[in-house]
């Protein structure tokens, strides 16, 4: 138990129910599935569970991995003799969970944080103030079921440090055979079962700390460190200025709709939760899975594994911003290589095969092998990010230093030997695959498939050209002559060969060919895929399908057919805390940060009709009735930030810094008018353009 040192913290002046990024309530969910997580990238904890997982920390070898369960020394709930006024405090313009209790005799606050710089670190802060004038002892409880096992490592203890409590142990089995058994050591301040003030003292306060780290090293100088912030007072400020340098990158509020607000903070707080530090500089990142660092304990929430869903649905919304988050979802593809690898070889084919499901090694951990077998979309999934970040920041080091060109040739290479020659239609086919909507399976020519793995084979052909590296004829043999299946008579897209139109659908599939892929097409198709399939979709589908539908309608023109598709979302918010469940009545992936991220594009690049293309950023904005504004500050393009105001009738960009090393003009597209708008900052002043729509 360690005291505070210097400054004393301030709740925040403004009342909850005026500032959206504070969610509070005075009863806790029922189901407890749906308390607020607190992660930070290494680490990841339900409030008041007694467990938390690390990032990359997994149990189980193949279909059986899963994130291994970490004890959590911070399960702890506070109570108070007598009768209490309760609240429960989410504040995600800092990251920090409170719990607050009100008597006659004293009020109680219970704070808890994963700390947002130093993310070795979790915190929980106790303040008790006295109210009134009465000098007697006033105790509070800490009740607490913690105990130091875990099913997935054995603990063993250690001579506390400093203090602290300290175990270690070893995850059992590994993730395949010959693989590393991660070690986690834990060190963490005792908890006493009570906490008093005593009689002379009008308010007291007490901090206590959690490490948790790979190796004895790290988590010592990390206790040291939190030690030190304690004694300095900088535990807490340094924690929230790490939040406030993360939200002055990034904003999205809009006015008109306080749903949609609160709505798209929570998507935000929540995804850059999942990702590292922007300080951090160990490229040790673990990647993001559906339910987030809180959630994946075995058979549990997806076991933690990496999906498609980091690269397709979260990383556009967090790459929009952060050059360096997004760099780090990369990184993370390129440390499995070999297990990709190693994957293709298993299934016959050159190249690289990225997992359906991955952990650590880029090995194939799903439980179920047609997943990882026919499921092959990944591969294009995988290097549509690397070529979102490509245009978004010409960093051309992440390809080469950073092996990012492997990824690409890789996966063109599987693509290739994948391949089939049908020499009826003369086009290349891809046989025996399953699609984005699984409901089906062993099925040809996925459209989704074949249009993900053609752009992937043309982004290798140019990215070999922007790099002087000799591309294979075969890549832009295969990548011309892939057959995209297309009704000519309905002019609409089937999701693959025999797809029979008005068949159930599981989830966005075909309609995700306009956005995110970019295949060229009318207008009247855009329609008649959207029109396809939107009413054979499952309504208790995936979270994240909407939002795809909502951006189609949009690029037609149709803001409240957009709008009413976006509207489904809200029933797999679960409040109070804007924690998404996978499916609308409660059930699946908790903090299900796929659909978070499928519902933020609907609004950074459905609203605004940004487009991230290879020679501009391009847009088309239109707002729904019922939005008079929508504000986003921070968009990274290119090294430039610009701040966004859109309108019904005008969009305000202003362009907050230039980066040093650009030559030339931003090049911004007006979509519907082919209008080309250069931004160059004049003097010290940024540069700041109008543009009437």
């Amino acid at each position: 138990m360690t005291a505070f040192g210097k400054p004393d913290f301030q709740p925040n002046t403004m009342s909850y129910a005026e500032d959206p990024y504070i969610f509070s309530t005075d009863t806790l969910p029922s189901d407890r599935r749906f308390l607020p997580p607190l992660a930070n990238g290494l680490l990841g904890w339900r409030v008041y569970d007694n467990i938390m997982h690390m990032g990359g920390v997994y149990n189980g070898e193949g279909g059986r991995c899963h994130r291994a369960d970490v004890p959590c020394p911070l399960n702890v709930e506070v109570e108070m003799d007598g009768p209490a006024q309760h609240t429960y405090c989410l504040d995600t313009h800092t990251g920090i969970f409170t719990h607050s209790l009100s008597s006659a005799r004293a009020k109680v606050s219970q704070s808890l944080y994963s700390h947002r710089y130093y993310t070795n670190l979790m915190v929980m802060e106790i303040l008790l103030v006295r109210e009134g004038t009465s000098e007697e002892p006033i105790t509070v409880n800490l009740v607490s079921s913690f105990t130091p096992q875990s099913k997935d490592i054995v603990f063993d203890s250690c001579p506390d440090y400093k203090g602290g409590s300290h175990i270690q142990g070893k995850v059992a089995t590994a993730e395949f055979p010959g693989g590393s058994c991660p070690t986690v050591h834990l060190i963490w301040t005792p908890k006493p079962p009570t906490l008093t003030l005593l009689p002379e003292q009008r308010q007291a306060r007490w901090a206590f700390i959690l490490v948790a780290a790979n190796s004895l090293e790290t988590a010592e100088a990390n206790y040291d460190k939190g030690l030190d912030l304690i004694a300095t007072g900088d535990l807490r400020p340094s924690h929230e200025k790490a939040w406030k340098e993360l939200w002055l990158e990034s904003t999205a509020e809009v006015v008109g709709s306080e749903t949609l607000c609160k709505a798209l903070i929570g998507c935000m707080f929540y995804l850059l939760s999942a990702f590292p530090s922007i300080h951090d500089t160990s490229s040790s990142f673990g990647g993001v899975s559906p339910g987030g660092l809180s959630n994946g304990g075995d058979g549990q929430d997806y076991w933690g594994h990496i999906f498609w869903d980091q690269d397709i649905w979260m990383y556009p919304g967090i790459a929009l911003f952060y050059p360096k988050l997004a760099r780090s979802v990369l990184e993370y593809r390129v440390g499995t290589i070999e297990g990709a690898k190693d994957n293709a070889q298993k299934q016959g084919f050159k190249g690289l095969k990225f997992p359906w499901e991955s952990a650590v090694s880029g090995r194939e951990v799903c439980p179920e092998d047609i997943y990882g077998q026919q499921e092959i979309h990944i591969n294009g999934d995988v290097t549509l990010a690397f070529q979102h970040y490509l245009y978004l920041t010409e960093d051309v080091s992440m390809f080469a230093e950073g092996r990012g060109s492997e990824v690409i040739y890789g996966v063109a290479d599987y693509w290739v030997s994948r391949a089939s020659w049908n020499p009826e239609d003369k086009k290349y086919h891809l046989l025996g695959v399953m699609p984005p909507d699984e409901y089906y399976y062993n099925v040809d020519n996925s459209v989704y498939t074949n249009t993900v793995a053609k752009f992937s084979l043309q982004f290798a052909v140019d990215l070999a050209d922007l790099l002087q590296h000799p591309a294979p004829e075969e890549w832009q043999e295969v990548a011309q002559n892939l057959k995209i299946p297309f009704e000519e008579e309905t002019q609409y897209h089937p999701e693959f060969d025999g797809y029979v139109k008005g068949h159930p659908v599981k989830q966005a599939d075909t309609v995700m060919l306009g956005y995110p892929l970019g295949l060229p097409m009318t207008p009247e198709i855009r329609r008649n895929d959207l029109e396809a399939y939107e009413p054979v979709t499952d309504p208790n589908g995936p979270a994240m399908t909407w939002g795809m539908f909502a951006i189609g309608w949009l690029e037609l023109g149709e803001a409240e057919k957009a709008q009413h598709l976006l509207d489904k979302c809200y029933k797999n918010i679960q409040g109070p805390f804007q924690v998404w469940s996978e499916s609308s009545d409660g059930s699946g992936a908790v903090n299900f940060l796929t659909g978070m991220g499928g519902f933020l594009q609907a609004v950074l690049f459905g609203y605004t009709g940004f487009r991230v293309q290879k020679e501009c950023l391009a847009f088309s904005p239109l707002l729904p009735e019922g939005i008079s504004e929508l504000c986003i500050r921070g968009v990274n393009y290119l090294g430039s930030q610009m701040d966004w105001l859109l309108r019904k009738d005008e969009v305000c960009i202003v362009l907050r810094e230039k980066a040093s090393t650009k030559s030339c003009d931003l090049q911004l597209v007006l979509k519907a008018s082919g209008t080309k708008i250069p931004l160059t900052p004049g003097g010290n002043l940024s540069s700041r353009v109008r543009v009437c729509l």
